[in-house]
């Protein structure tokens, strides 16, 4: 499952490239992700499970991105992890209750 906003990051970098070509192949690879994995759209439930986190991190002092923290959201609501590079957004571990995968070096999230 992508996360809506996840989705819109994407398309933002369709939008940015810097050419037709470079465009079309980054839309293919979006395309390819949502025949396979649906699209949560941000409703109420998760909008809840946004402003629990936010001002859970408020209180510590510790926001993280809006975009990020909408992901979390949704993958806490879900009872999801969330899955990043090998370079660990860290940032996400802030979150009480969400799981971080992270990916190792040279893997895919279709596997190694």
């Amino acid at each position: 499952m992508v996360p809506a906003i996840v989705v819109a990051e994407l398309l933002a970098g369709v939008r940015l490239a810097g050419d037709r070509r470079r465009a079309a192949q980054r839309r293919a690879k979006i395309d390819a992700v949502l025949e396979l994995a649906p699209v949560i759209d941000f409703g109420a439930e998760i909008a809840e499970s946004w402003a629990d986190h936010f001002a859970a991190l408020e209180r510590q002092g510790s926001r993280i991105p809006a975009n990020d923290l909408a992901v979390a959201a949704t993958a806490t609501h879900l009872g999801f992890a969330v899955l990043v590079g090998p370079g660990d957004e860290g940032h996400f571990r802030r979150v009480e209750g969400l799981r971080v995968v992270v990916l190792s070096e040279g893997e895919t999230a279709g596997g190694p």
